[in-house]
């Protein structure tokens, strides 16, 4: 279902800066939910995992391709751990590269596997602005303000995405729409600054 990436995928420019603002986004949130235990789905280049094991930090990886060596080789859509096995899953930059008719089953998987809470990632690529200002004695202000597209461009797989958020068919209120339907709620939402593609759903389960 997911394209296969060959692993030298992520030694080929692959770590820009921007792309270390967003590995920090995703450790800073990790480390404030302070889980016992979290599930990292796709791997990549083992950047987050490796570090948070450095710190201590209880993380078992899983992804499909067994070249990237996660802990378990398995799909987001049929993860094989029992039911709340994980105070926290996370899954950033991966749901897109599989089709978007399979989203609402990776999501109830990661629903399932959790006891708590879950952060995701997605591509957005709707059109921003960023606005930084260091104001003395104030400290900095940093915004990021969307703008308006005269034409929605419809999305065309590329090998690896099959969709993204501000595409034709997958506005942001249908991705939200989605998240709350798997009984999801969305504790914060947001974009990156130093990468606005990037865009951060921090989830906390419902209870049944």
């Amino acid at each position: 279902m997911r394209p296969q990436v060959d692993p030298a995928h992520y030694l080929k420019g692959y770590d820009t800066k921007q792309r270390f603002a967003s590995y920090w986004h995703q450790i800073n949130e990790m480390l404030e939910l302070a889980p016992d235990n979290t599930l990292e789905i796709g791997i990549g280049n083992s950047f987050v995992s490796d570090y948070l094991r450095k710190i201590k930090f209880n993380i078992i990886t899983l992804d499909l391709d067994e070249r990237l060596l996660p802990d378990v080789a398995a799909s987001v859509t049929y993860i094989p751990f029992k039911n709340e096995s994980f105070d926290l899953v996370v899954c950033c930059e991966l749901l897109e590269h599989i089709p978007f008719q399979f989203f609402h089953q990776a999501l109830s998987e990661i629903r399932r596997v959790t006891r708590n809470y879950a952060i995701i990632s997605l591509p957005d690529c709707s059109r921003v602005c960023r606005i930084q200002i260091q104001i003395p004695k104030y400290g900095e202000i940093k915004k990021l303000i969307e703008l308006p597209r005269l034409k929605i461009p419809k999305h065309k797989f590329d090998g690896e995405h099959y969709w993204e958020i501000g595409k034709y068919e997958y506005p942001l209120e249908k991705i939200t729409d989605i998240i709350t339907k798997t009984r999801f709620c969305i504790n914060k939402c947001y974009r990156v600054f130093e990468i606005p593609y990037h865009r951060f759903f921090i989830l906390i389960k419902e209870v049944s």
